[in-house]
Order: structure tokens, then sequence, then C-alpha cells
């Protein structure tokens, strides 16, 4: 999945400048008596004021109330400022403010949890529609509508939420909790204490608005120049000058490329030239020495080999060339690295402000994804050193009838349906869906051939909206019950094709969730899912099924073991790309001054020692830079650890609906868990916590089902 990472306050829940000399000249003339100045409050002051509230405090609600009372004091004690006030305005504050009795704690909770969806769900649907012209295909993108996406209204919200208060009373009456904390005992609270836990985390920051927005910014920018990273391989020609692909082939970088990897798999005569034309393509795009002239360029026919760039001898484009446009094959200047200095160098300016996740490593890990790095290194490195890799490996081998190359680590042959040809699956799809309508129709039939019954398939469709995307596509999910989620899908001139298909199934995937964590949740306080990985996860049991829901597959115990290795080879795969954005953003924090330059060389090398330690002993080649091609390590914020996760959590998914035997309701319980741990929901889901035993366990058994010469 790919989607734009807004900078928004929160997940949705329910329950002055110097002055110059004739400036100060007419300020001293002035009748204006100058603004007193800020009352201030001082540590010992502070403290003073601590004691004397819980003396009183306790004294006139009890004993019973006592750690709530040395929590809340503490709590606001800790993000209390001297702009907020003195020592008489902290005072009376907290006697304003504490709930003291638990009919008062209920109505507040409620109240909070009602207004904060409405607050979350509108800054949503304004963030939405202020990135429309950007996200989808609506025509040209005017240097506004850049602007319009990169601002994020809601930007200013926490700064405003703590100067008038509001969010002082939510930690003065509601604990805060650490990671430990909620992995250890959070098994034992109750789902009023899990929302009362997540309604605390608002405010477990206090970053400025000017941070906020400088990050919704960085965010903005970066997806756009993704947004725009197309291929047009028909103007991608060999050394004889031969054209491999067809007219007015776009393809984005990476999502589109390696997806045209996969379909040549199927394409028995020109297939593996194409896949070795693709590879060259994308290094040039990794190494930054593609000519910057090609990049979404129809009008130039290039060399990726030889690096030389021609006009078009074949002309396939929807306009003309821009006038005045240059022909030469210099390079694209690091542009792809200096977008990942600027999200980087935006996270950092968070930092001061989140002093238990001091760095972006520490929030996506502690905070977002709620599964320490070095735990979830472990269960990366447990698949990427499993025996059963090799073994793997040796069948696709003995399936291809040749060596393996680098671009096998996207090997398809294992998935169902993989007999029919490229061309093939798009001229199916296009005629069932020529539009982003025609999808939108189909949705309750998709679902109900998912097993969802036609009652709550309808209901899902009902909060679903269906828009053509600019790129690849993406899941905008609702943050408010009154409000639909998104589906944005890529559909060409001549209706969709088998790519934008298998993107949509996995979004609508997003979408079924997204509807029911927040529609059907108990407390939307809760609403959502553990962490992106998870809702990854629940996508990825969708998009697994798009072959059956085009009827071309009927599942059987031989085809089950063929998806389980498919399954294990994309988590091969994809784990060592989280390794390597991983490391990248270490180095980054390690060097925080470098260079995009720098950088570049830096990903690079990380991206061959990962390959040459993980990958290299399976394919026999070293220094292999292809696990730096994801777009999402410029875009996404170190987002690419959830995806071996999701695969992980996937398989233990659709194992638990295999024992089941269907997959709409549990899809439908499970997500209706909300936001809690990842252990508590996967053992709420599937009895276990998360891992990689049960998907090594089942690829063990699928080999032995397969044999090595299926």
């Amino acid at each position: 999945m790919r989607f734009p990472i807004f900078v928004m306050l929160v997940i949705a829940c329910t329950a002055a400048a110097p002055l110059v000399p004739e400036e100060k000249a007419m300020a001293q003339s002035s009748a204006v008596a100058p603004n007193p100045p800020t009352p201030t409050i001082t540590p010992a002051q502070m403290n003073d004021s601590m004691t004397r509230l819980q003396a009183e405090l306790l004294a006139k609600y009890g004993e019973g109330q006592k750690p709530r009372i040395r929590t809340g004091l503490h709590q606001v004690m800790e993000f209390w400022r001297p702009e907020d006030g003195d020592a008489k305005a902290y005072e009376d504050f907290v006697r304003t403010n504490f709930a003291g009795d638990q009919a008062s704690l209920d109505e507040m909770f409620d109240r909070f949890q009602r207004l904060l969806e409405q607050l979350d769900g509108h800054m949503h649907e304004i963030n939405r529609e202020f990135r429309t012209q950007q996200d989808l295909d609506l025509g040209t993108v005017r240097p506004y509508d850049d602007i319009f996406g990169g601002y994020d209204p809601s930007a200013h919200v926490l700064d405003d939420f703590f100067q008038n208060k509001l969010a002082f009373i939510v930690l003065l009456n509601f604990p805060l909790t650490t990671l430990e904390e909620r992995i250890n005992e959070g098994p034992k609270w109750t789902r009023r204490q899990w929302a009362e836990t997540r309604l605390a985390q608002r405010f477990a920051k206090r970053i400025p608005a000017d941070v906020n927005l400088a990050i919704s910014q960085a965010a903005a920018e970066s997806d756009s120049y993704i947004s725009g990273y197309n291929i047009w391989m028909h103007h991608v020609v060999d050394d004889k000058g031969q054209r491999l692909f067809p007219p007015k082939m776009r393809l984005l970088s990476h999502w589109n490329l390696r997806d045209e990897i996969k379909a040549d798999y199927a394409d028995p005569q020109t297939g593996l030239a194409k896949q070795r034309a693709i590879q060259q393509v994308m290094e040039r795009i990794v190494t930054q020495t593609i000519p910057q002239v090609v990049v979404d360029n129809p009008h130039v026919d290039w060399n990726p080999w030889t690096n030389n760039v021609q006009p078009a001898g074949e002309d396939d484009s929807p306009s003309p060339a821009p006038a005045g446009m240059k022909i030469t094959n210099a390079p694209e200047p690091s542009t792809r690295y200096a977008m990942l200095l600027k999200t980087y160098r935006a996270s950092r300016l968070a930092d001061p402000y989140s002093p238990t996740a001091p760095t972006l490593i520490d929030r996506r890990f502690n905070e977002d994804r709620e599964i320490p790095e070095e735990r979830l290194r472990a269960m990366l490195e447990q698949v990427l050193t499993s025996p059963l890799v090799p073994q793997v490996a040796k069948l696709i081998q003995s399936r291809l009838g040749r060596p393996l190359e680098p671009f096998d680590i996207w090997y398809s042959g294992f998935r169902p349906g993989s007999k029919y040809t490229e061309s093939e699956l798009d001229q199916i799809v296009a005629k069932k869906y020529p539009t982003a309508e025609a999808y939108q129709r189909d949705i309750p039939n998709l679902l109900m051939k998912l097993g969802f019954p036609p009652d709550r398939a309808q209901h899902v469709a009902e909060h679903i909206a269906v828009d053509p995307a600019r790129g690849s596509g993406h899941a905008m999910g609702a943050e408010m019950r009154s409000a639909k989620a998104h589906l944005r899908t890529r559909v060409e001139k001549t209706g969709m094709n088998y790519k934008g298909f298998n993107i949509a199934v996995h979004e609508m995937g997003h979408n079924v969730e997204q509807t029911f964590s927040l529609n059907d949740v108990d407390c939307t306080l809760l609403q959502g899912v553990p962490n992106v990985a998870f809702t990854e996860a629940l996508a990825f049991v969708f998009q697994a099924q798009d072959m059956a829901l085009l009827g071309l597959a009927s599942p059987d115990a031989k085809t089950e073991a063929m998806k389980t290795l498919n399954d294990f080879w994309g988590t091969y795969e994809i784990a060592g790309v989280a390794l390597v954005d991983m490391a990248v953003w270490h180095w980054m924090y390690d060097h925080p001054e470098a260079t995009p330059d720098e950088l570049r060389a830096a990903t690079l090398q990380i991206a061959k020692e990962t390959w040459n330690r993980f990958f290299a002993p399976v394919f026999g080649m070293k220094d292999v830079m292809l696990l730096a091609v994801y777009s999402h390590m410029i875009d996404s914020f170190l987002y690419l650890p959830d995806y071996p996760i999701g695969h992980l959590i996937a398989f233990q998914i659709e194992e638990q609906m295999k024992k089941a035997g269907n997959i709409g309701p549990e899809f439908e319980r499970m997500a209706k868990m909300g936001r809690v741990t990842p252990d508590l929901w996967m053992e709420h889901a599937t009895g276990k916590p998360v891992g990689a035993d049960a998907l090594l366990a089942a690829t063990e058994a699928a080999l032995k089902q397969i044999g090595t010469n299926p």
C-alpha cells in the first residue's frame, strides 16, 4: 500500500518581530501602556503547589483517589510551561478541572471522545479535499495545488489544546503509560482503560504547530515527487534500438516497475529481456545516474545500459513535447536523496518535543508500531536466515530453468493465475471495470465473494467512495462515523488494468478494516488497529484473493501450498528492504549534516551490504543495489518495516480464517478489536502473539506438498 503520511493531530476518537527605529519611537510616544510581563512559575513554586493541591484534593475526594491525584498532578507539571501561567493559575486550573468522582470522570470521557471525533473527522476532510488535485487524476497540478496539499489544517490544534488547557485537562485526569506497561499490563485492562490510555497518548508530546506544519510540507513535497516518477517503457531501448514494451506503457517507480517484473514471468518470449531491462532502469534510479530528461517523458528514447538519450523514434505521447526541451543524458542531481534528507530534517524538528521517544526511529517503533525495534529486527532476520530460503530458491530456479538473477526477488510464479499474460489480465479487468464507478458498483459483489453476508457487504460498500488516482493508488479512511473511506485507484483511459485492480483490491481491504474499526468498534477512542502493519496485513488478505475475485483461480491443496511459498518469498524480499530502510535512518541520525550525494553513497553501501549478507549466498551475486529502489524510502518516513511484519501478521490471520472456514465474519471480528497492543490484538485474533513461526512452519509443509519438481 502507498498512501500519503499526513501529520495530523492524532487518530480519531469518540468518548513578535523586532521593531525598526521609527516603530520604536511611535511605540514610546503612544498613550497605550505596555503590556505587563507574563507571570511565570518556578520549579520550586510548582512543587509547593503540587504538595498543597495533593493534600487538598485528598481531603476533598478521599484516599481512593490518591493514585489518580498524584499521577495527574505530575503529568500536568511535566508539560506546564511558564507561559501557561503562574502558581495561582496552575492551582486554579487543577481545582477547577480535576474529576474527583466517577460520574464526573465518565461525563468528561464521553464529552472528549465525541468532540475529538468531530475535530479529527473534519480536519481530515479538509486535508483530503486540499490534496484532491495532487492525489486524483483531475488534470494539471498547479503550483498553488502543491501549497494546498502541503498545508495541514490540524497543525495548530495540538498547540491550541495546550494553550486553552484542554490538553492539560486530559493529562490531569487520564494516565499516560509506557510501552512496557501496555505490553505487560494491557491484557488485564478493561476496554475503558484502553480507551483512556489512547486518549492520554494524544497529548504525550507538545510539538509546536510550526514543526507539525514543516513535517506535513516535507511529506507533501516528497509525495508529489514520487507520484510523478513515471518511466515510459516503450521508449526504453536496447543496444539494437529494439523496443520491448508496448506503446503508451507508463510505469510508476517503484510499484509498477516491480509489478511489471512480476507480470513478465508469464511471457516466455520476451519476459526475461524485459525483466533485465527493468532491473537496469531500477539501478539507474537508485544510483541517480538516470538522465533527468527521461523521467515521465515520452518524447525521448533511452538505453539504460549505455545511458544514451535520443529524440523519440516513435510517437505515443498524449501531448506535444515541451517547447525548448533539451535532450541530454545529464543525470538527475541526487534529487531522490535530497527529498529523503528533507523528510529526515523535518522529522528531527519534533525530536526536542518528544522526550520519551527522541528520534523518529523511536517514535516509529515504540509509539506507532508498539513493537521494540530489536524484536522486530529479530523477526525479520529469522526469516532472512531461515534454511528454508535456499530450498525455496532452488525450487524457483528449477521452475525457471535458469540460474537466479537479482530481479527474481520478485518472482511471482507461485501465484495462482500466473499462467495468464499481463495483456490477457488487462483485457479481462478493463472489460469488467472501464471506470472507477464500475468498480464502486461491484464492491458489494466482491465482498460477498470474500464471504461477507449480503447485509454486511452492503453496509461496508455504503461507507466507501472510489476515486481515480493520479499515482498508483492508496486508501484514505474516514476519521468520523458520518464520513466515508476513500479508495483511490489508477484507472487508465482504456479502463482499469490488472495492476490497478490488484492495487484496488488491496486498498479495499484497508477501507473495509477502516470501516469496521471506526463505525463498529465499541469505542472510537480505540478506532483502527494496533499499527500500520496490521492494516497492511488485512489488506494483504484481500489482495491475495484478486485472481479468485476475477474468477480465474479456485483454491485446492496445491494452490494453498503455492500461495504459502509466494508469501514466504515475498516476506524474504521485503524483509531485506525493511532492514535497508532502518539502516538508512540510523545513518542519517548519525550523520545529520550529510549532503544528498553523501546520503546516496551511504544508501548504496547499505543496500549492497544487506544484499551481500542475506541474498548473495542464495543468488550467487554480490553488491546488488535493488533493495534501495522502494519509493516508500523517500516519501513515507521509515514506513517499510511495516510491510514484512504485515506479511507475518497476514499469514497468521489467514491461517485463522482457514480454520474458521471464512474470511468475511472473521475479518470483521478481528477489525472490531481496535487499537490495542500488537500481541494482545493477535492473541485475540488467532490465539498467539505476532511472530514468524506460523509462516516458517507452513512453508516447510508447503515444500513437502509441492516437492522439488512440481
